[in-house]
């Protein structure tokens, strides 16, 4: 690492600091919820913020008691992680192992409220499952912003421009480039039609209580459809010798959404880290083909 990315990475993460209230809930697979618990994470910069600290307090859900602290300080950031210039973050496994637990987690920053999810996958069977995800909802001391509202199939269909920022592992300069997204439902499926550059993918869902279900290509893919406008994007069990994506995203207002997607290549090795802001202009379901 260069020390000027490493400085602009640096500044980037102080962008995190402050006292985080929230809590982490924890879900199946599936999306099912299975436990709701209190948090506080506090980020300070200290030695002249050449040092983040961190703080984690974990409550009880009954009692609000605390049950645990941890405090974590770090000077440096390693190679699995990417941030943006909004504060926005991935990091996680730098390569995809069968016989390992893997996964990566995602952040966003929209004022005084942060969104982060962890997708893990644990080896059984001889095959890579998604078996765990973290939900995480936060908001800095003292604010009163309430979560915005679970993300639904009606509020994701119309056409969406984006603006990409693509960053690499290995420090090249990052791609900067155009995004069009199109979803529309037709009796119980979902179609979309994504086009970047010179680049082109359609592909339709099955529409299931909660999620989308991409299940016609190589690779099914699961998309959740969560709390506070948040969406996780995975494929159900890891393909070996196939490249893949985990993608999450996050509905900041009826037409504005942010998505983290970090790809990985037919090797397992992390390839890219790719955030997408974009902005609904089309509300039409059904578009002229």
């Amino acid at each position: 690492m260069t020390d000027f990315a490493n400085s602009s990475q640096w500044d980037r993460l102080l962008q995190n600091l402050g006292i985080w209230q929230g809590s982490f809930t924890r879900l199946s697979g599936s999306g099912e919820i299975l436990e709701d618990m209190p948090t506080v994470v506090t980020l300070e910069g200290i030695d002249n913020r050449q040092t983040v600290r961190q703080t984690l307090e974990y409550f009880s859900a009954t009692t609000k008691e605390l049950t645990q602290r941890r405090v974590l300080e770090y000077s440096t950031l390693n190679r699995s992680i990417l941030l943006f210039e909004d504060g926005a973050f991935s990091q996680g496994s730098l390569q995809f192992s069968p016989v390992a637990e893997f996964g990566a987690e995602f952040g966003f920053i929209c004022g005084d409220r942060r969104l982060r999810f962890v997708q893990l996958f644990c080896p059984s069977d001889g095959k890579s499952q998604l078996s765990r995800l973290t939900l995480i909802r936060e908001r800095l001391a003292q604010s009163t912003t309430p979560d915005r509202p679970p993300l639904t199939l009606e509020s994701l269909l119309g056409t969406w421009q984006g603006h990409a920022i693509t960053q690499y592992p290995d420090w090249r300069p990052p791609e900067v480039e155009t995004t069009s997204l199109t979803l529309w439902q037709q009796g119980d499926r979902l179609h979309q039609r994504f086009t970047a550059a010179n680049f082109e993918l359609t592909s339709t869902a099955a529409i299931a209580p909660g999620k989308l279900l991409f299940d016609q290509g190589a690779v099914p893919i699961q998309v959740l459809l969560l709390p506070d406008g948040a969406s996780c994007n995975t494929p159900t069990v890891i393909p070996r010798g196939r490249s893949f994506l985990l993608e999450v995203g996050w509905l900041l207002t009826p037409t504005l959404r942010q998505r983290l997607m970090r790809r990985y290549d037919a090797q397992g090795a992390w390839s890219s880290l790719t955030l997408v802001t974009e902005t609904k202009v089309d509300s039409v379901e059904s578009p002229n083909l």
